[in-house]
């Protein structure tokens, strides 16, 4: 996996039996190990009220995970603008440049993160953003982060932060081609979520270079491929240590909220399904295996950049197979 940087997204996984605190030192030790193995990025997600994810507020997880840590980038995968004022987003990520220069990235995300009703405790709306209004959030919060700011009239310019040094790295993320051709529009970096997604990257990163439009960010597209990834030792380890993601996945597709359970109860839960096809971490096996199949999926997608996500009920797991990915 030396041909590209390899990054890091995580949630913050809850485990059955411990708590949000336990969740988030976790989040902080694998930033460490990556930070520590030579990772590009650490990104943290943005979900509401469920119970297996703790990472709820990406801006005061990320000044956490900085201040642990030394060299690696860290950021968001992503802000979901829906649910936020964009230039309290702005202002957010231009404390933490200022804080920690040089280091932050801001994922943008279009998705609410949530359930309906979340979504209108978030925002007192049930409503997402349509095209036109998310394409224009997306431009102010990239103008206000930007030196130019924007002309508020009146002769003032309103700019996310006094007197920047530096200016946060800024990414489309989606799980369509809507985010990768509005990426190419503007000129932005794009993030295809293929830990979810159901369209071939080759198409998607193709599609969004093909159509890119230089700006005064960006000269040349620049892509990222997300997937998910777990390392065992033997196939049959990786297997049984990858069950608590398809439980996840399916408790996500029967509204079930639970903490991920251990693979002992996700081997019982998954054995009582017999032959149901069930999803779950998409690149399994043995440290050979998940580098090759990387590999694979890199040079197929066309990416400039990977990143992995470990759904798995402890943080070793998490650490181990980052440490196979880098090896």
């Amino acid at each position: 996996m030396s041909t590209v940087p390899v990054s890091v997204l995580d949630l913050a996984g809850v485990a059955a039996g411990s708590t949000t605190s336990d969740a988030l030192t976790a989040t902080v030790e694998l930033a460490q190990a990556a930070d520590r193995l030579g990772a590009h990025r650490f990104w943290v997600a943005e979900h509401h009220n469920m119970a297996a994810v703790a990472a709820t507020n990406p801006p005061v997880l990320i000044a956490a995970v900085a201040a642990r840590t030394n060299r690696i980038r860290v950021g968001s995968g992503g802000v979901m603008l829906p649910n936020h004022s964009p230039y309290v987003v702005a202002e957010q990520f231009a404390m933490l440049e200022a804080l920690y220069p040089g280091r932050i990235d801001l994922g943008i995300g279009r998705a609410p993160g949530a359930d309906p009703i979340t979504s209108w405790a978030l925002r007192r709306t049930q409503e997402g953003l349509g095209h036109e209004e998310f394409t224009e959030h997306v431009r102010l919060v990239d103008a206000w982060l930007s030196p130019a700011g924007v002309r508020a009239g009146m002769g003032h310019t309103l700019r996310a932060t006094p007197a920047a040094a530096s200016y946060p790295e800024i990414w489309l993320l989606g799980s369509s081609d809507y985010s990768a051709r509005l990426a190419a529009q503007l000129g932005m970096s794009f993030a295809y979520a293929g830990h979810f997604g159901q369209l071939d990257p080759a198409d998607v990163i193709g599609l969004y270079r093909s159509g890119f439009r230089p700006s005064p960010t960006l000269a040349e597209p620049r892509s990222m491929l997300c997937t998910s990834a777990l390392v065992g030792a033997t196939p049959e380890e990786a297997r049984f240590l990858a069950g608590p993601s398809s439980v996840q996945w399916l408790n996500l597709r029967r509204d079930v909220r639970e903490p991920i359970p251990s693979p002992a109860e996700a081997e019982r839960r998954l054995a009582e399904l017999g032959d149901m096809e069930v999803g779950g971490t998409k690149v399994v096996g043995t440290p050979e295996e998940v580098r090759e199949r990387l590999a694979s999926m890199v040079a197929a997608s066309g990416a400039d950049e990977l990143m992995i996500v470990t759904t798995a009920f402890d943080v070793t797991t998490r650490i181990e197979t980052l440490a196979a990915v880098l090896e």
